[in-house]
């Protein structure tokens, strides 16, 4: 499930940085996340960094973009593809856990 940023954001600019897949950017208005990039940060950490960083928990799952943790796996492998690097070994691990 890709993560979104709900309007009672208040663009701290705390989330956009802590994202491993750069899918957090500035909207016309707030923080927003691209469910394309989102993997929940599967494959690079156990939680997602945005929701920990978030001082008003305005970052739910968005009820548009359901995913299994294999989806996100596979979106995190794809994604890392992309980037040219090579997808860390253990993130096979963390999607059956």
């Amino acid at each position: 499930m890709a993560l979104w940023i709900t309007d009672e954001c208040i663009n701290c600019d705390v989330c956009e940085p802590e994202c491993p897949n750069q899918a957090i950017s500035m909207g016309a208005e707030i923080y927003e996340i691209d469910p394309h990039r989102c993997t929940e940060c599967v494959g690079h950490f156990d939680e997602p960094q945005c929701v920990q960083v978030c001082p008003v928990s305005c970052i739910p799952v968005n009820p548009s973009h359901v995913e299994t943790p294999a989806q996100l796996l596979e979106k995190y492998r794809q994604l890392q593809t992309q980037a040219g690097a090579a997808p860390a070994s253990h993130a096979a691990h963390d999607a059956s856990a």
